[in-house]
Formats: C-alpha cells, sequence, structure tokens
C-alpha cells in the first residue's frame, strides 16, 4: 500500500511540474514588417499582402511604420494586379499621411493604378480622367518632386489617349456621312489636344468634311492652317493645293 502511495506521489508532482506548453512570443510589429519588405522585394507578393494587412492594424496612425505599412501594402495589390484596391490604398496613403515621403509617390501610384484600369481609348474613359485628375493633384500638392515629374509623362500619354478616342469618335460619324456631328468631334481635337499626333488627322478630316457639305470658306481657312503650321504633313499638298481646289478625300 505505501509502495502504490509513493508512485502516485510522484506521478502527481511528475504532472504539476510539466505545466502548459510554452508558447513562443509573437515576433515584434518592427521585425513583421522588415520580413514582409523582403518577401515584396524577393516579388513573393502574396505572403507580403498577408503580412501587410495584418501590420496595417497593429502600428498606431502616428508611428512612422503606419504610412510605410499602408504604402507597401498598397503595391502588393498593384503588383497582384488588383487595381482597384491598389488605387483606394494609394489614396489612403496620401490622404492619411500627406506630409510623408510617401505621399507623393503614393499619389503617382494611384494614378497609375486608374491608368491600367482604362487598357485602350476606345474604352469608357472614366479611369483615364480619374487618372488625370490624380496626377494634376499630385503636381499641385508636391510640385518639383520626382513623382510630379514622373506624372508629368503620364498627363502626355493621357492626353494623347484622349485625343485619340476624340478623334475616332469623329470618324464614326464621318463614315456615316454625319459630317455635322463629326466636325465637332474634331474641332474638339484641334482646340484641346492641340500637342497630340491627331492633331494634323483631325485638321485632315475637317478638310474633307468641309468639302463634303460645301463650306468652301471654312475649308479654305482650315487648309491655310495647315499649309502654315504643318505643311510638310502627309495628305496637306493632296487635300490643299495653292488654289484650294477640290481633291476627294482619301
Amino acid at each position: 500500500m505505501r509502495r502504490c502511495w509513493v508512485v502516485g506521489w510522484i506521478a502527481v508532482a511528475g504532472c504539476r511540474g510539466a505545466g502548459p506548453p510554452q508558447v513562443a512570443p509573437a515576433p515584434r510589429p518592427e521585425v513583421e514588417l522588415a520580413r514582409a519588405k523582403e518577401q515584396f522585394r524577393r516579388g513573393d507578393f502574396s505572403h507580403a499582402l498577408a503580412i501587410f494587412k495584418k501590420l496595417n492594424f497593429q502600428f498606431l496612425p502616428a508611428q512612422p511604420e503606419a504610412a510605410e505599412t499602408r504604402y507597401y501594402l498598397a503595391e502588393c495589390y498593384f503588383q497582384s494586379g488588383d487595381r482597384l484596391e491598389a488605387a483606394h490604398e494609394f489614396r489612403q496613403v496620401a490622404d492619411l499621411y500627406p506630409s510623408t515621403e510617401y505621399a507623393p509617390n503614393a499619389l503617382l501610384r494611384a494614378g497609375d493604378a486608374n491608368l491600367r484600369l482604362w487598357r485602350r481609348p476606345e474604352l469608357d474613359p472614366t479611369y483615364g480622367q480619374t487618372a488625370l485628375a490624380i496626377y494634376q493633384e499630385l503636381q499641385g500638392r508636391y510640385p518639383g518632386t520626382p513623382a510630379a515629374a514622373r506624372a508629368q509623362l503620364h498627363v502626355k500619354q493621357l492626353r494623347d489617349w484622349f485625343a485619340e478616342k476624340t478623334y475616332k469618335n469623329g470618324m464614326f460619324y464621318f463614315r456615316r456621312r454625319a459630317y455635322d456631328s463629326a466636325i465637332i468631334y474634331f474641332k474638339d481635337v484641334i482646340a484641346n489636344y492641340s500637342e497630340s499626333r491627331w492633331t494634323v488627322p483631325a485638321l485632315l478630316r475637317l478638310v474633307d468634311s468641309y468639302r463634303a457639305i460645301g463650306y468652301a470658306d471654312e475649308r479654305r481657312e482650315t487648309c491655310a492652317h495647315l499649309r502654315r503650321f504643318y505643311p510638310t504633313a502627309s495628305g496637306v499638298s493632296e487635300r490643299c493645293p495653292a488654289d484650294t481646289s477640290a481633291a476627294s478625300p482619301s
């Protein structure tokens, strides 16, 4: 009996000594941030995204890591192809942390995300219009920054796309002989996107439209403009000979 009591006491003592299993302490947020950035640099965006999403709730807004975390979170969305979510998160960085180093680049990338969403000029230009507004906001809020300089290049591309879309709208009506409607679009290209590569084609089609509906004075004025500013452009000599005599549109 005594032997059983001793064995039982040893067993109980052993159970008490073992205690609950030890749990490793959670990594500090700063350590996790460094790990997520390393994964991002390696191109492992899915794993980096999961960490940045968690860290986004761990840093207080006043902490410098908060803006950095959210910026990289947005970049992960962008690189993963989720441009809508990326645009939203970049916008949040610029609005919540406007005085940080991440704000100008965040606005640039918000514009980039919307630009990528407008895949072709002939599609609905809403995303393109949003991108243009963001780039212009960037140039107003952070002039002289590298981000603003890069935005200017994208503005040029966007304006060229808007010009192309407007020109193609004009051609839609031109081919259907709705010349009055076509003229409105061609004039829009010339007035609002004069620096684009679609200006000369719009002027040439304007000449064709005026010829088709018998607007001789307007045709002569347009030809004079073409000969003065674009004398060597293809199609000018055929449509606008020196005496402005009619030549059939091509």
